[in-house]
């Protein structure tokens, strides 16, 4: 355990215990995941266990990886109906661990995260399970930020228009090409932001494989999982970015066949339809919000391209694919 990286299993528990954490007997850590994303164990003692994130240990990006981000809002969300893994402690300044990190209770349950896994389930199960993704979304985006003490999380005036600006610098950064579909997208972008729309608390990654399904039962979300990238914004960019993940070539982007891009589940159209049922809200500007996130999801292409060729691994042609088709999708969105 000694040789896990950016873990010291002996600081861990030091920590846990001075934060009044009742640990009984040896603590263990095992690490569940890691690499670009933020590097997650589970510690665990002969009674209990939790769940360790921190960020990775080279090429930090705060802003991608922002663990200040993840506590404050699993904190608030743990009084709401929201399922969140219940808030343990937080070691902002990373005195522990060389790092900003979280604790948080461990949640048993299954992940639903490649075509494998999905294969386990019936088809009715997988029917069952996108309605309760889309109820869960429904009601995060109806929990009030001020009432939970979210008000000062982020600012959603403004948030859609600074989405678009953000994105197009980003495409400047990661660039490996000129590709005429992203100016054509981005000015087309810039030229209809949509007046402000409701605000609420955005996940900003939300889809099946970043939430933990109750253990012998898949129709049930157990916990939300991932929260680096939520703030407060417009609803439906969160909506959107559910649907437009629906995509097969987002595949090229994980590197992996995900169950999410298979087509037992709903339709992107269906998602969307099913989310405006629940919420009883009509989705204003639909064509707008579909093309900002597959601009979105082209710029990361890039991005894992541009790393790719730097020698960061990855495949580089696959994800230059999927920004092209991702572009062009979007110009398309705009033009239904």
């Amino acid at each position: 355990m000694s040789e896990l990286p950016g873990m010291n299993v002996a600081a861990l528990e030091t920590f846990l215990r001075s934060s009044e954490v009742d640990v009984q007997g040896e603590l263990r850590v095992e690490l569940i995941s890691g690499g670009r994303s933020n590097l997650t164990y589970k510690a665990f003692d002969d009674a209990s266990s939790w769940v360790v994130r921190r960020p990775p240990t080279g090429g930090l990006t705060p802003s991608a990886h922002d663990m200040a981000r993840e506590w404050a809002v699993t904190s608030a969300l743990g009084v709401t109906d929201v399922p969140v893994a219940r808030a343990v402690a937080f070691d902002p300044e990373g005195d522990v661990l060389g790092a900003p990190m979280t604790v948080v209770e461990y949640v048993p349950g299954t992940v639903v995260r490649s075509r494998d896994d999905l294969d386990a389930l019936s088809g009715s199960e997988v029917e069952a399970n996108a309605a309760e993704l889309v109820r869960v979304l429904a009601r995060l985006h109806a929990v009030d930020f001020d009432v939970v003490g979210l008000s000062s999380f982020g600012r959603p005036n403004g948030f859609v228009r600074r989405q678009v600006a953000t994105w197009a610098r980003q495409w400047e950064i990661v660039k490996t090409r000129e590709l005429p579909d992203v100016e054509r997208l981005r000015d087309a972008l810039a030229s209809n932001v949509p007046d402000e729309g409701a605000s609420s608390i955005v996940h900003g990654d939300y889809r099946v494989d970043n939430t933990i399904l109750v253990e012998g039962d898949v129709t049930r979300v157990a916990a939300v999982v991932d929260w680096e990238m939520s703030t407060l914004g417009d609803p439906l960019t969160d909506v959107a970015l559910m649907c437009v993940y629906r995509q097969p070539i987002f595949d090229a982007v994980l590197g992996e066949s995900a169950a999410w891009t298979s087509d037992r589940y709903p339709s992107a159209d269906a998602l969307a339809q099913a989310y405006a049922t629940e919420t009883g809200n009509s989705l204003p500007h639909w064509d707008f919000y579909l093309a900002l996130a597959n601009f979105k999801l082209g710029v990361i292409g890039e991005g894992i391209t541009h790393r790719a060729r730097a020698g960061s691994g990855g495949d580089a042609e696959a994800a230059a694919e999927a920004t092209s088709e991702f572009m062009a999708a979007g110009l398309r969105a705009l033009t239904q």
